[in-house]
């Protein structure tokens, strides 16, 4: 396996963000990381295609090293309207790239997307142990307005149902008019 560059050594303006492609779907598992959402991985990028989702990810030198996806409809009008309202989640920055404005970027360009297509409001959750993720958020805009359980299952690699709790923060924020 060749070594991969370190953050320290690659230059940053060469990190591209976009969409998600049907290539991309092993490298969302990070070396084995996220591999038990490789079902779920599928099942959003199925969405996009068919226009329910966004999947956008940072790419540096053929690695990717950030990624978040955007619902754009969802049972729940909290997180997702399909008009008005859109989810981010599964955002992530390898660690490495944190803390260097790489999550910003990302955060952008899925906001800028979302302007592109009428909606006014972003939504995300923080995780209620994960204050970092809140301070980035508040920083970006983003304020609480409720509190959620987060429960939800998903089916893993291997089949089985999980049922994952994920007590958070919902943020929003609001979104500047297409102009």
């Amino acid at each position: 396996m060749t070594a991969q560059p370190s953050a320290a050594e690659v230059d940053r303006s060469a990190v591209r963000i976009r969409p998600v492609v049907a290539q991309d779907l092993p490298a969302l598992e990070w070396e084995g990381q996220y591999r038990h959402y490789r079902r779920v991985f599928q099942a959003n990028f199925d969405d996009m295609r068919r226009g329910q989702r966004m999947m956008w990810v940072a790419e540096s030198e053929g690695r990717l090293v950030g990624q978040v996806f955007v619902q754009l409809l969802s049972a729940d009008p909290n997180f997702a309207d399909g008009v008005r309202r859109a989810y981010l989640y599964a955002f992530r920055v390898r660690p490495g790239w944190q803390g260097q404005g790489l999550g910003t970027r990302l955060m952008a360009a899925a906001e800028e997307d979302l302007v592109a297509r009428g909606f006014r409001l972003a939504v995300i959750a923080a995780g209620r142990d994960n204050l970092r993720a809140r301070t980035l958020y508040e920083r970006l805009g983003y304020r609480v307005f409720a509190e959620d359980p987060g429960d939800w299952t998903y089916t893993d690699d291997q089949g089985q149902l999980i049922r994952a709790a994920e007590p958070a923060w919902l943020m929003q924020k609001p979104l500047p008019a297409r102009g």
